[in-house]
């Protein structure tokens, strides 16, 4: 039986910033428009969080009964490496869709746009079907667009919409930066397994590229959201905030352009999670305070 702390550690903890940022950045869209609804703000982020740590759930149960994960450079698994049952790992994955599920059903109720309902399937499928099924897209290089849609998309276009009752060209460009700093997070991981994953026949977008272009593109999510942000800033001139976030990237951006490897990598996530976080705090503060 897994302990507490495992199921923790099999939770993911380092990649809730992918739940927690968009959250953050379309309710400073809400707030900077007048919308600001903060219960509605407070579900639209549980909803997140149930979708992320299910998701993780998933892959681990999903790679685990693959035997993807037999040999791992990254943190522990849980079915992987065999301190939980698979059917338990399951039974936690779609716990939290249910959870996940339910809340956003009262989110659709009360906005009575009942068009969110697709949305909502569409991203519980695409986190199952990241690495389960028979053909998972995680696994043909897939996974990164699928990132960028529903976690920064998706919940930051979603969480302004939920709370304003309105699409705003605000939200749409917000979610970019958000997009490619959560893609960010997915090219590090894929970096650091690229030899185990193409050893195991999982084709990862960083197997298909190869290591020395997922450099490069792990860089170009780092660098991009800073140019997207100045482009709003006529608009919304807040949004320079976000260059006082600019310093965090340099730890990590010259590990991976360093040929950073390994466990070494592991190190490049936490730096690529605190920088998304103060990213994140930063936009979502500007965006409040333009409109």
């Amino acid at each position: 039986m897994a302990t507490p702390g495992q199921w923790i550690a099999g939770a993911r903890p380092r990649t809730l910033p992918n739940a927690i940022v968009p959250v953050m950045v379309g309710t400073g869209v809400a707030i900077g428009e007048g919308g600001f609804v903060w219960w509605r703000a407070v579900l639209a982020l549980l909803v997140a969080l149930a979708l992320q740590i299910g998701v993780n759930y998933a892959n681990d149960y999903s790679d685990g009964i693959r035997g993807t994960d037999d040999q791992r450079v990254g943190p522990m698994r849980l079915v992987g490496s065999r301190v939980a049952p698979p059917r338990q790992v399951l039974a936690a994955a779609l716990g939290c869709f249910a959870v996940a599920a339910v809340l956003g059903l009262v989110l659709v109720l009360v906005t009575q746009a009942w068009w969110v309902l697709l949305v909502g399937a569409a991203a519980i499928a695409a986190a199952w079907f990241y690495t389960g099924g028979k053909r998972p897209y995680g696994y043909r290089g897939l996974g990164e667009p699928a990132v960028f849609v529903f976690f920064g998309i998706v919940p930051v276009v979603g969480t302004a919409y939920v709370q304003t009752e309105q699409l705003s060209w605000a939200a749409l460009v917000a979610s970019i930066p958000v997009g490619l700093l959560s893609c960010s997070m997915l090219v590090v991981n894929n970096l650091r397994d690229v030899g185990t994953d193409r050893d195991s026949g999982k084709r990862t977008l960083a197997v298909r590229l190869g290591a020395e272009r997922t450099r490069a593109l792990y860089v170009a999510c780092q660098v991009i959201p800073y140019f997207v942000a100045l482009t709003m800033v006529p608009f919304t001139p807040w949004a320079a905030l976000v260059l006082l976030s600019a310093p965090l990237a340099v730890l990590p951006v010259r590990a991976v352009m360093g040929k950073a490897v390994g466990p070494a990598l592991i190190t490049v996530l936490q730096q690529t999670g605190k920088l998304q976080m103060a990213y994140g705090a930063l936009f979502a503060v500007g965006l409040a305070l333009v409109f």
